[in-house]
């Protein structure tokens, strides 16, 4: 063999040999350079982005809070490294990265054990060989290429946002950032809501064997789902926890009791349709998203709700939030930019309120009310509704269901589409009697639709006097099945829960509660021809006779109402209601008295709480503070007040009030509260029962309640009293027992100074009086 031919195998053997070396040199030139795509810049890697969730907390009348609810397209809450177990960090260390706190982000060993024993000795136990820094580089800059020459660019990418995540990060925070970021099955990406999903921990809380699963799942989520394989899922533990062993983060006695525990979960998925304040969250959810009402393109179902919104967009800085504040000069997005909101609901509260509802509804109205089909022509509609109404009814609902408009999309002809709500289906409904309110059943979808309309619905809101609190929020009884929010978008006739205002109106003008009016039916000419003659509930004992304004709001006399607007004028009463914050339509009528307007329990209660505040109306007030992903304070809100009336006038219409739960059609909430508790408040009830509402006040506490069905057409069984207070007086009695709440039976509304208080008790005509004895139906 020649020199010269010696010297060029020579230079081939070392080209040959160099070649990988020098070809992945140039590769991750190229690659930094960003020839085969973007790589991470300085910025990007001093804020990486991954999208959080925005989380909602309520007090938890210990001056903390306490999680409520979460938005979230995923799942993801940010934590500290504080507050991370150490167990978690032992566990992850050992089974995916045991020279993590050696390495520079690329582990050497690792990549060799990998090229001789998984590529080229094809044993795939030996695992592979991506750090924890590696994986993180994954996670926050790309997702992983299922195409393998794009795969081995996608490495040498990591490799490169490794390293520099190296130099830009220490441990701890690489670490944290992991734990933030990885995904853990069941929509949940990062430890805190991990650990809140699969035991209702905090991450700090975790045991050495509840850390073990978490890192375990890591490996691949639905294979070893601790829910669905629990075994195989324990499998995966010991495995973490021989890791452990071997690295000397367990002690052999420990491994070995440790290993032989069963999987204890405390499974809970957090959607936006579990958990407590579910219509309220999403109340605060179109508030804070909402865009400028535009009156020619406008969402809303009325011109009152346009109205209504137009002003609070104004005014009130939390309604369209997101859209009126930037970040990185666009507007938040309250789905993925992990914002902290504080509202002013208290948890207890808020359970005490749903706890309420679903027992009156469920154990109560909805078992009378089902009772009522032995008597109905069509049930749930009532035998006084048109034939052509309960069609027009039904019809509406079909073609609001998601089956007519995809089949309407998909090009089906409307005869097809309204004869396939003939075929009987599987479906999952609604139902009192099944857990968790689901149950599967087999009926037609027209069926269906009957079915949901004999469901009652409820709305619920709590409020304080003087701040304008919300402190308990429920628009329905179920938000899963039943989206619509009967507190705020609802609107229904008041009845006779408008006579307060009128009576304020009365006080303005000189009245008082002793003054006395004749009782007597009234008939009121109508400027269009014709005359309205209400009819009035109260018995004959006291129909002819003198009563005080006191008595008659107690008995809700609509003799005496009608007496009442013929003297003040019904756009007096329009205008008093709109200073009250009522936006809804209101006909200037002498009806009007009886309470034939449409409103919202939002804006009713607002009204309520006016008296209590001492003339002081307080815009419904819901979120204290806002905070970023990092805690700094973003927004800090304050109540819009404004004086409606003054102190005096509001306590004579207190006082009236307190006369209707004493001896009037609300006495029944004497049988919840302890004897001696200063309660005012008012029913009501529309024609044939169609709606039920109570609104009522203690000094420290507004609530109000309204029950009723999708169509008025479903008329209901009893009034306000019976259909309504309950709710209230079940919700309250837990509220006055609860020590932590500072709401007590002592307290007393505050009499204003220069008032005797003994001129407005009127012993001398109103006597007590039963309210089953003293009324028939209001």
């Amino acid at each position: 063999m020649s020199i010269k031919f010696k010297k060029r195998l020579v230079r081939l053997i070392w080209g040959v040999a160099l070649f990988p070396f020098v070809f992945l040199f140039l590769m991750i030139i190229l690659i930094n350079w960003g020839v085969f795509g973007r790589m991470p810049t300085f910025e990007d890697l001093e804020n990486p982005q991954s999208e959080l969730a925005t989380e909602v907390y309520a007090e938890d009348g210990k001056g903390n809070y306490t999680l409520l609810g979460k938005y979230a397209l995923k799942n993801r809450s940010h934590i500290e490294y504080r507050e991370l177990s150490p167990h978690l960090i032992k566990a992850l260390v050992a089974t995916e990265d045991v020279r993590f706190v050696k390495h520079s982000g690329i582990d050497y060993r690792s990549l060799g054990r990998v090229l001789f024993k998984t590529v080229l000795g094809r044993n795939d136990k030996y695992g592979g060989g991506s750090t924890i820094t590696q994986q993180l580089a994954l996670n926050l800059f790309s997702e992983r290429s299922s195409n393998r020459v794009k795969r081995v660019i996608q490495k040498l990418q990591e490799w490169i946002t490794a390293v520099k995540l190296e130099r830009n990060y220490t441990k701890s925070e690489i670490i944290t950032m992991y734990f933030n970021t990885i995904p853990f099955g069941y929509e949940s990406y990062g430890i805190r809501t991990a650990a809140q999903t699969y035991f209702g921990k905090l991450p700090s809380e975790l045991k050495t064997e509840e850390a073990a699963l978490m890192v375990g799942i890591l490996n691949a989520p639905s294979w070893y789902n601790p829910v669905k394989h629990p075994e195989r899922a324990k499998d995966r533990r010991n495995v973490v926890l021989r890791q452990m062993l071997k690295y000397g983060y367990l002690e052999k006695k420990e491994y070995d009791s440790i290993a032989a525990l069963d999987i204890k979960l405390n499974f809970k998925l957090a959607t936006h349709n579990t958990g407590y304040g579910t219509y309220f969250r999403e109340m605060l959810r179109q508030t804070m998203k909402m865009q400028k009402p535009d009156m020619q393109n406008y969402r809303f179902k009325t011109r009152e709700d346009y109205v209504a919104d137009s002003i609070q967009w104004e005014k009130n800085p939390l309604y369209g939030w997101c859209n009126k504040n930037l970040v990185n000069g666009r507007p938040f997005n309250i789905d993925r930019d992990g914002l902290k909101i504080y509202t002013t609901i208290n948890a207890d509260m808020q359970r005490y309120a749903e706890e309420a509802v679903t027992e009156h509804l469920s154990k109560t109205l909805q078992p009378q009310f089902n009772d009522t089909k032995k008597y109905r022509k069509r049930f749930p509609f009532s035998n006084e509704m048109k034939e052509s109404e309960v069609n027009e009814s039904i019809l509406r609902a079909m073609k609001n269901s998601d089956r007519y408009r995809s089949m309407k999309k998909a090009g089906h002809s409307e005869s097809d589409i309204l004869k396939s709500f003939d075929d009987t289906v599987r479906m999952t409904v609604f139902s009192w009697k099944s857990k968790n309110n689901e149950a599967d059943t087999i009926m037609t979808p027209r069926d269906s639709i009957l079915y949901y309309k004999s469901i009652l619905r409820a709305a619920f809101m709590a409020m304080e006097p003087n701040t304008g609190r919300i402190k308990a929020y429920v628009g329905g009884p179920d938000f899963k099945f039943f989206k619509f929010d009967n507190t705020w978008q609802g609107r229904r006739q008041v009845g006779s829960t408008v006579k307060p205002f009128l009576y304020t109106l009365a006080f303005m003008e000189g009245w008082n509660p002793c003054s006395k009016v004749l009782n007597n039916t009234q008939t009121i000419p109508l400027p269009e021809g014709g005359v309205w003659s209400p009819k009035t509930s109260e018995k004959e004992e006291y129909i002819g006779k003198e009563i005080t304004l006191k008595l008659a709001l107690a008995l809700s006399s609509n003799n005496v109402s009608a007496y009442l607007i013929q003297r003040i004028s019904p756009y007096t009463l329009v205008e008093i209601c709109r200073r009250f914050g009522l936006t809804g339509y209101m006909d200037p009528t002498p009806a009007i008295c009886a309470g034939s307007s449409d409103m919202s329990l939002f804006e009713m209660v607002a009204a309520y709480n006016v008296f209590p505040s001492k003339g002081m109306h307080i815009y419904p007030f819901f979120v204290s503070h806002i905070e970023d992903k990092h805690g700094a304070r973003l927004a800090t809100f304050v109540p819009d007040r404004k004086e409606v009336i003054n102190e005096y006038t509001a306590y004579q219409t207190v006082n009236v009030m307190q006369g209707v739960t004493m001896s009037g059609t609300g006495a029944r909430v004497k049988n919840y509260l302890p004897y001696g508790t200063d309660v005012a408040g008012k029913t009501g009830t529309t024609n044939s029962n169609a709606d039920g509402w109570f609104i009522g006040y203690v000094p420290k506490l507004t609530v109000g309640v309204w029950i009723g069905n999708e169509d008025r057409g479903s008329h209901l069984v009893g009034d306000g009293a019976r259909m309504s207070l309950p709710i209230w007086g079940l919700f309250m009695k837990k509220v006055l027992a609860d020590r932590s709440i500072p709401v007590r039976d002592t307290d007393k509304f505050e009499i204003p100074l220069g008032i005797d208080a003994s001129m407005f008790n009127c012993q001398s005509d109103d006597s007590e009086t039963d309210a089953d004895s003293a009324v028939t139906n209001e």
